[in-house]
């Protein structure tokens, strides 16, 4: 799993927001579109492409993309 792939699949899981806006030090939660059905959205995902079982928790600890690849990298 590299950063800039997990990027793309993250920034799929937005429809109005342009992919140029995301970034490993990009804090997602503070986006515009961002919600709570878009972290249902990353959380299935990221079980789906990296088989990882994520938690709210886990992204209510993150607070930038790379926060998150990095939980994701660790289980």
């Amino acid at each position: 799993m590299e950063i800039k792939d997990f990027i793309n699949h993250f920034a799929d899981q937005f429809d109005e927001t342009d992919k140029s806006e995301f970034n490993p030090e990009t804090e997602f939660k503070t986006l515009d579109e961002w919600s709570s059905l878009i972290a249902l959205s990353v959380i299935a995902m990221v079980d789906e492409e990296y088989s990882v079982k994520l938690k709210g928790e886990d992204i209510r600890n993150s607070n930038t993309i790379s926060d998150l690849y990095n939980v994701i990298a660790s289980k």
